[in-house]
């Protein structure tokens, strides 16, 4: 299995890596054993318009959902089978017009799409969501399957990450696509929001890294604006046993976010909208930071739920590829995406004491073999297993707490894009069987990868 799985690694190498991928390799499941595996349905995104898909552990795809669009992200199934996610995309932004609920036959039980008022030349006034890159929705703290942490399908507040175009001279002279976290009631009523612009001075940025984002705040001329921090994420704290324990930080209702572009994760405080724990941007802050390493352009960290391995503890997947502001270099002219790692690791650390508890990584001279430069995810299963996501090459796997492979699936679903192919996964979420009563159990089958000294394509020389 560990040889498959270097063969399929090689052979999906991120394009940003410098190594040129081959054009044949395997698609679908090429690893399973249900004895070891935590064994669900599969919800993730295909790239571009092809909406979202639920597959089997054998691969096999079971349903399709084209109404939402992928690159807002995530879609979440939800007990009984509603999905939510994003509706069709805002070209050329990263974000939805309105999150929708729909249930199994595909009709809107809930929509949100009243976050802002857009003004856009030649079109009239629309109301729009602007939801990009996270969501949750009250009961569920991180948006994935935890025993006694189920999502509400009928009712509830839904946390949303949206956008919000700002100028702020004290940042950038330049217009800001800001990033702003907003908690909707059911009925589509605003009751709490937070600007990441308005606590600029929480980041711990320093002056060469301020002097950067004032200058080139990751402008994009498509989009008119600079997507200065790029959160990806935005979870509840969740119950945990820090707070059970009087450590006010990790309040349950409290907010972990994630700034890919800075390298920067951090609580905020509901009731002040401070921050009350971060990591970054430099991880040389610290003993226990440096021995942990930096960490780079991260996505999906939350803190594991209650009833899981490892519960209470940060699990995040720490991409690598280049992020960070900071004095300009060779490679780095602009003073944007100073700091760069070749690889990728899945990270498990006390969020106290910053200790690394347990990583997914690939060691020594083939560390590129596991890199994902973006999206990506990660989720604890309730056998202690961790479902990963290395989104960039399309590629979802089930790992042991030591690192064996128990299943892997490759996406065989493809989209053209700036002329290149690509079958990028943001997020993947493994749900159980009984959550979609509409489908029978399926059969699980072992699968069994071939002996790759020996495997060909049909027609090659032996």
């Amino acid at each position: 299995m560990k040889r498959l799985l270097t063969v399929v690694a090689i052979l999906m190498l991120a394009p940003a890596m410098l190594f040129t991928a081959p054009s044949i390799y395997p698609t679908g499941t090429t690893i399973y054993d249900p004895v070891k595996a935590w064994s669900g349905y599969t919800v993730f995104d295909t790239p571009n318009e092809q909406g979202a898909v639920m597959i089997d552990m054998n691969g096999t795809l079971l349903r399709r959902w084209p109404e939402v669009a992928a690159v807002p992200g995530p879609f979440r199934l939800l007990p009984g089978g509603d999905l939510v996610g994003g509706s069709a995309r805002r070209r050329p932004h990263q974000e939805a017009f309105a999150l929708l609920q729909m249930n199994w036959k595909g009709e809107t039980v809930w929509k949100f799409d009243r976050s802002e008022l857009v003004e856009e030349a030649g079109k009239p006034s629309t109301w729009m969501a602007r939801q990009h890159h996270d969501w949750q929705r009250e009961g569920s703290a991180v948006g994935y399957y935890a025993p006694g942490a189920l999502p509400r399908t009928d009712g509830g507040r839904t946390l949303i990450l949206t956008h919000k175009n700002v100028i702020k001279p004290a940042i950038s002279d330049k217009l800001l696509e800001d990033d702003r976290l907003i908690e909707v009631s059911w009925d589509g009523k605003i009751v709490w929001d937070w600007l990441a612009s308005d606590h600029v001075d929480a980041f711990g940025f320093s002056e060469s890294a301020r002097n950067a984002i004032h200058r080139f705040p990751d402008w994009t001329d498509a989009r008119g604006a600079g997507d200065w921090l790029h959160v990806n994420a935005a979870a509840y704290v969740g119950p945990n046993k820090w707070y059970d324990a009087g450590d006010q930080r990790f309040r349950p209702d409290n907010i972990l976010i994630s700034s890919r572009n800075t390298s920067i994760m951090a609580i905020i405080d509901r009731a002040t909208g401070n921050f009350v724990w971060h990591m970054g941007p430099d991880y040389r802050e610290s003993t226990a930071l440096r021995a942990l390493g930096q960490i780079v352009g991260q996505h999906n960290p939350h803190l594991i739920p209650k009833e899981l391995a490892g519960a209470g503890n940060l699990l995040v997947f720490d991409n690598g590829g280049a992020a960070g502001y900071g004095e300009g270099n060779p490679v780095a002219p602009t003073g944007m995406n100073t700091v760069a790692r070749i690889d990728s690791r899945v990270l498990e650390i006390n969020p106290v004491t910053f200790e690394k508890i347990w990583e997914y990584s690939v060691g020594a001279q083939e560390r590129f073999l596991f890199a994902s430069h973006y999206v990506s995810s990660a989720q604890r299963l309730p056998n202690g297993n961790t479902l990963i996501d290395e989104g960039a090459d399309g590629r979802l796997f089930e790992v042991t707490s030591s690192k064996d492979i128990v299943w892997e699936y490759v996406n065989p679903y493809f989209a053209v894009e700036n002329g290149s192919r690509t079958n990028r996964v943001y997020r993947a979420q493994r749900v159980p069987y009984d959550w979609v009563p509409q489908l029978p159990r399926p059969t699980e089958r072992p699968v069994v990868p071939p002996d790759i000294t020996t495997f060909r394509v049909p027609g090659t020389a032996r």
